[in-house]
């Protein structure tokens, strides 16, 4: 098919699976905007820095089937590993730069390597006009920003803010690992971003971050990180220093390990 030709515009949500209510307002938002509405599932190994986690990924399928089928994705794509990556398959190294190498990228080595690898796979066999991605992610929205650059890959990319359960904690596949007094804990990441949020214009910096360090720790977390960044990653050194400031958090408790993030301020604010 010539979408072109056609006049077809086609929307894309990559996803692993285990869909929840985050990834079904991404195909809802490509509905809208779009003729044809593709949905992959793909457990890609190759940004799994941690063999156990890989492993332990939840698999869904025919759920995730029935949820798509009800949100009316028109197509899924659910291939085999051979697929993305056949014999012979050369990877592909991505100059990155310092976006790949803070944050998740400090804890998580060849992590985004391989989220460029499948994503550009996954590009080139869905000729998609708009990528759909979840603001959940989001450093690796950034790294996949910059890889559609860097690679010439002419399709829009599309965030769509974080879906949140009502506590506040934000939609994601590793929730479904919580026991019942983990997911009540976790709930404390929401309230440190919300905490970073409305202490902006009373609080230093560091006593921010060290004070959200604190509620996390006494919540049983072990805390990667706690940082205030601008909109690109970039460091900040003062709270003035920045018309959008994003807070981000990564933490881990009994082996779950969780990330959020929030827009903090903007121009508008």
């Amino acid at each position: 098919m010539d979408k072109k030709k056609e006049n077809i515009s086609i929307g894309f949500v990559p996803t692993m699976g285990a869909l929840h209510q985050g990834h079904i307002s991404l195909i809802s938002k490509s509905k809208t905007d779009n003729l044809l509405t593709v949905c992959s599932i793909f457990v890609n190994p190759t940004q799994f820095n941690n063999p156990d986690d890989f492993k332990k990924y939840p698999i869904t399928i025919e759920s995730d089937i029935e949820i798509l089928e009800a949100a009316g994705c028109d197509i899924l794509f659910l291939p085999q590993r051979e697929e993305v990556y056949p014999p012979g398959f050369i990877k592909t190294h991505y100059e990155l730069g310092g976006l790949e190498n803070i944050l998740e990228g400090s804890y998580r080595q060849g992590h985004f390597q391989g989220v460029c690898l499948v994503v550009e796979r996954l590009l080139n066999i869905i000729p998609c006009d708009i990528l759909y991605l979840g603001q959940k992610d989001y450093q690796q929205c950034m790294i996949i920003e910059k890889m559609t650059q860097l690679r010439n890959i002419n399709c829009s990319i599309k965030i769509s803010p974080t879906i949140r359960e009502k506590d506040g904690l934000a939609m994601s596949s590793r929730n479904s690992r919580l026991s019942n007094s983990e997911r009540t804990a976790a709930t404390i990441i929401y309230q440190a971003l919300i905490y970073m949020k409305s202490n902006l214009k009373n609080k230093s910096l560091d006593d921010l971050k060290n004070n959200a360090y604190q509620m996390l720790e006494e919540s049983g977390f072990e805390v990667d990180y706690i940082d205030i960044t601008d909109q690109h990653l970039g460091s900040v050194e003062n709270l003035n220093s920045s018309n959008t400031l994003v807070g981000l958090i990564a933490a881990t408790i009994n082996s779950i390990r969780l990330i959020d993030n929030m827009i903090l301020t903007n121009i508008d604010e």
